[in-house]
């Protein structure tokens, strides 16, 4: 349940992350907007949209780190017998013989000759 939620929160995170580091503009971008290009007119300003999106950036990105992390942890774990018949086979002795169901266990028949 909990690996569920951290897989749709790390899915969420890196769309997110794709979506802001395509809305920023390059560094070059900055020289238009101090000369009077349209770019002061925007909803942040001319150096608000900068500060607000680089910080949501590197929030977005350690909240992304920190989710693989925890998906990491999580595949590592290993997972307790689940049904009962898991259980019997964690639990049979090392020096058992193995039923595997194949040829080795069909009793020969004699043949005449």
């Amino acid at each position: 349940m909990v690996h569920t939620l951290i897989l749709v929160a790390h899915v969420v995170v890196a769309v997110a992350l794709i979506a802001l580091v395509l809305m920023q503009q390059g560094k070059g971008a900055d020289a238009g907007a101090a000369f009077g290009s349209g770019a002061s007119a925007t909803m942040f300003g001319s150096r608000g949209s900068a500060s607000f999106l680089s910080r949501t950036t590197a929030i977005l990105a350690a909240a992304f780190f920190l989710s693989s992390l925890t998906l990491a942890y999580f595949a590592t774990q290993t997972s307790a017998p689940r049904s009962v018949m898991e259980r019997v086979q964690a639990q049979k002795p090392v020096g058992a013989p193995k039923n595997t169901g194949g040829p080795a266990d069909v009793p020969q028949l004699p043949q005449n000759k």
